[in-house]
């Protein structure tokens, strides 16, 4: 996988959303759809894409990122960096038949996004 990974270009802003009551997995769907865009075409994409529980919490993270940065044309900047880690678990139980229990367990996770320069700068 080491040819995956490019270097965008230097870091721009970031943006943190902590402890999100959903499982990491369900974010990590949809940073892979738009891992490498500029923020227009990522917002136009999550803007396409169906997935309720994810799409608005990182909508709002990229919206979040693109205000941190301090440059007046944020949509040029691209999603160089965007991971889910897993935050703290909550252990819950649920009663079953004949005395047992099963457990629950509700998920959260962090999300970063990273914005960085495009490769080539302003040339256009």
């Amino acid at each position: 996988m080491a040819g995956k990974k490019r270097i965008v270009g230097e870091t721009v802003s970031t943006a943190t959303a902590r402890y999100q009551p959903m499982g990491p997995r369900k974010i990590r769907y949809v940073a892979e759809l738009i891992r490498g865009k500029t923020v227009a075409e990522a917002q136009t994409l999550l803007s396409l894409v169906h997935r309720p529980s994810a799409v608005p919490v990182i909508k709002r993270l990229l919206t979040s990122a693109a205000a941190n940065s301090e440059r007046g044309n944020s949509e040029e900047l691209v999603i160089g960096r965007i991971w889910a880690n897993a935050g703290p678990t909550l252990k819950r139980w649920r009663p079953r038949a004949f005395g047992r229990a099963n457990r629950i367990r509700k998920r959260s996770c962090h999300i970063t996004i990273e914005l960085t320069e495009p490769v080539g700068g302003e040339e256009a």
